[in-house]
């Protein structure tokens, strides 16, 4: 058997959420940073993202990560997630992914109980920690980028609903955010293709009628997500509604930290304290607000969100030179009318 092109790949999984990490093979990507690999990546019509991510090969519910050499002094390495639409600089499920793949792969060593891993990624330096023991990774603390709202309570006029109050926040990417009290939503499986349905109009609308742009990064404008969010005390159920039309198996780590740094601006979360967010398959991440920060004209908090990733599986990943589904492909009855794509694009070489 021939693959070729080829990857080497390791399966892995945050609180459900499968983050597949690409650790070798891949073809050279243009450019000196991992924020300008992540330029070249963004528009989605690189040959990885047929063989890694689309079928026949991968799936809808996932993401694909790929492993890069750091861009920055005293990072451990850089990473870029691939997701259906593009490429996004940040993900909490994903760096966590990321973190116990280089850990328990070798590819950093882990010097102790609690092993320091520094990512390089186009939103910033992430700075985990990971709780070890008897070589395996039990545990990720994220310290995420400085977090901020931009706007708290913003009307957002949708087709269907009439005019909803949202938060706009970032976090590593662009949030829209919506309480699903007043929507009559618990976030629970029997409510999941309501939320997708609902979530894709709301970012949708989101997307045409805020602009949004970071005052200090380039390359960060437009929301990216709906998060619908609902809080009782300490815990908060979060729903992200991601692109084609799915939700996110885990709480979200980015949106944790968005949801943050919203509860902050309203002045109902202070710094050192906690809110435990938990996915509609009832997984958890730990959020806390660690220290405040300032992005330009904003007031900002840096989040630490914590969660558990597991590695399931390790291989090659590629196509035979016969295959005519080497390119990959999409159909709408699984990844949306957006996404439409035939098999015949180029593969990596």
């Amino acid at each position: 058997m021939t693959l070729s092109p080829s990857l080497d790949i390791v399966w892995a999984h945050a609180e459900g959420e499968v983050g597949l990490v690409i650790v070798d093979g891949a073809p050279e990507i243009p450019g000196r940073t991992v924020a300008d690999k992540l330029a070249h990546l963004a528009p989605g019509d690189h040959p990885l993202f047929g063989l890694a991510l689309f079928e026949p090969r991968g799936k809808a519910q996932m993401s694909a990560n790929l492993v890069l050499p750091p861009s920055v002094a005293g990072a451990d390495a850089g990473f870029v997630i691939l997701q259906p639409d593009g490429a996004h600089a940040m993900s909490g499920s994903n760096a966590m992914c990321v973190v116990t793949v280089l850990l328990e792969t070798g590819m950093v060593p882990i010097t102790g109980p609690r092993t320091p891993v520094v990512l390089d990624t186009a939103a910033g330096l992430v700075r985990a920690v990971a709780s070890c023991a008897e070589g395996r990774c039990e545990r990720v603390t994220l310290e995420f980028v400085p977090s901020f709202a931009a706007a708290l309570d913003r009307p957002l006029e949708v087709e269907g609903l009439g005019t909803l109050s949202v938060d706009i926040a970032f976090s590593g990417c662009w949030f829209v955010l919506v309480d699903a009290a007043p929507l009559g939503f618990e976030i629970v499986p029997a409510e999941a293709r309501e939320l997708v349905s609902l979530g894709g109009r709301i970012r949708a609308a989101a997307r045409k009628q805020i602009v949004v742009s970071h005052p200090v990064l380039d390359g960060f404008e437009g929301v990216e997500y709906a998060l619908f969010h609902r809080r009782r005390g300490d815990t908060a159920r979060t729903g992200n509604v991601m692109y084609p039309g799915r939700l996110d198996r885990s709480p979200c780590g980015t949106g944790s930290a968005a949801l943050l740094a919203a509860l902050n601006a309203r002045g109902e979360m202070g710094i050192g304290e906690s809110l435990e967010t938990r996915s509609i398959v009832d997984s958890a991440f730990t959020a806390r607000i660690a220290r405040a920060a300032r992005v330009g004209p904003h007031a900002a908090i840096v989040p630490e969100i914590s969660g558990r990733a597991w590695i399931f599986g390790r291989g090659t990943l590629g196509a035979d030179p016969s295959d005519p589904f080497a390119a990959g492909f999409t159909l709408a009855d699984v990844w949306g009318d957006g996404v439409g794509r035939g098999a015949g694009a180029a593969v990596p070489e």
